[in-house]
């Protein structure tokens, strides 16, 4: 039984466990999720999602093999042992590929699968849930469900090719909220009834069977719902566990399946803990962790016009912002409003659209020269308790240490201090 299945079956028989999922491709991310995996003594899922890695590279330039290879090394680095370690894929499917005609997307997306499963990843989640050039708005459960098991034939075929037999476990579901968090601002979400969670299992279980997969349904551990979990901008809606009851019992029907909770981040430890208890057994995040990452960065740019000559500094901060005016691709579409409502959202917005610009060398050298200038000069105690006093208790314990990477890579920690702590709960 793989060990995810054998976390699913914890959590129906009545532990209070879980297991968070990291859904991001920056390398202080994945280190800090090592280090913290590490500290806890626990599994770590990392997850690459149809954006970031893909077979022509996604916007980070990594194909699937590329990215095991990155977290294996950064796994040894920190001396993580790879046996602790599970890869999975978010968002599988025609996503990437939306504005093509659906026989031509889908195309793409079997070898998007392929490539995933052939370089060893074996959680994927299966998603066909978005509407094709040519295709319906939206889709219905059965379309959906064909494309899903369409997908997972795909997977299987190709690990029996590649490692004679498949141990790969599955996530569906058609309620999948938009990766990254939602481009408009809301108020309160509809919580998937439990009839449309009934219909999602069942068709897609017909699906699977007609589909002549349906030997690996017991491995489909998952299901993706709308718990009433999500963040836009500047709001956070934050999950309320009676509204979600009657949809947590729908995993009780079922032997091998519970919950995989998206766009969790920045809900309250008290909500992590629901969550859990709730079914809600696997918990994305991704936006909160280099949201939190770049909090901890824009405060070291703080403290180093604080010590440093203007003419001597990196200029962190203006360079990103530059960077992000020339190419604003990845951010235009998601951010509204006046110049300077879009110049704060920029920065500061929950949804975290400067994440794709970390790769950008501009950036990556300003990064740098801010590091190197604060490990010359040091940080002194009153600034850090000023810009970084979660940091600053750390270093006065002995638990942090006080250079920028060590400050960086605990403040996305304290992130994940959250998720581990409602994931690793005891029996109840």
């Amino acid at each position: 039984m793989n060990t995810l299945q054998k976390l699913v079956q914890r959590n129906k028989a009545g532990e209070k466990n879980g297991i968070y999922s990291v859904c991001s491709a920056h390398p202080l991310v994945i280190e800090a999720a090592l280090k913290q995996a590490l500290n806890d003594q626990s599994l770590l899922l990392i997850e690459a999602t149809s954006n970031q890695v893909d077979q022509f590279g996604g916007y980070t330039g990594m194909k699937p093999v590329d990215f095991k290879e990155f977290v294996l090394q950064l796994a040894a680095t920190v001396q993580f042992p790879a046996e602790n370690l599970i890869l999975g894929g978010d968002h599988l499917g025609p996503n990437r590929w939306q504005n093509l005609a659906a026989d031509e997307a889908m195309d793409k997306a079997d070898d998007l699968i392929a490539a995933y499963v052939e370089a060893g990843f074996t959680k994927i989640h299966l998603d066909c849930s978005m509407s094709c050039a040519d295709d319906p708005v939206p889709l219905c459960d059965d379309i959906v469900a064909q494309r899903a098991a369409r997908l997972a034939g795909i997977a299987e075929k190709t690990a029996v090719k590649a490692f004679g037999s498949s141990d790969l476990v599955y996530v569906i579901g058609t309620e999948v909220p938009v990766p990254g968090g939602a481009a408009e601002e809301l108020e309160e979400l509809e919580v998937t009834s439990p009839e449309a969670a009934h219909k999602t299992i069942n068709c897609h279980k017909q699906a699977f069977e007609k589909a002549g997969v349906g030997a690996c349904w017991p491995r489909v551990i998952g299901l993706v719902v709308q718990p009433g979990v999500e963040f836009d901008h500047t709001g956070i809606i934050d999950f309320k566990p009676e509204k979600a009851q009657k949809l947590s019992e729908v995993v009780n029907d079922y032997d091998n399946l519970i919950f995989e909770a998206h766009s969790t981040d920045y809900q309250t430890d008290g909500a992590y803990k629901a969550l859990v208890e709730g079914h809600f057994a696997i918990l994305k995040v991704g936006p909160a962790l280099t949201f939190a990452m770049r909090e901890a960065l824009y405060n070291l740019a703080d403290v180093e016009e604080q010590i440093i000559a203007k003419a001597h500094c990196s200029n962190f901060k203006d360079i990103i912002e530059e960077q992000m005016c020339a190419a604003p691709g990845y951010w235009e579409k998601y951010y509204q409003g006046s110049e300077s409502q879009q110049r704060f959202a920029r920065s500061y917005s929950f949804s975290d659209r400067i994440r794709y610009y970390w790769p950008e060398q501009s950036i990556q050298n300003a990064q740098d020269k801010l590091f190197t200038n604060l490990s010359r000069t040091g940080i002194s105690l009153p600034l850090l308790n000023q810009y970084l006093p979660i940091q600053f208790k750390g270093v006065r314990e002995g638990a942090v240490q006080a250079d920028p990477k060590s400050l960086v890579l605990d403040s996305i920690q304290e992130v994940l201090r959250s998720y581990a702590s409602a994931c690793q709960q005891s029996k109840g």
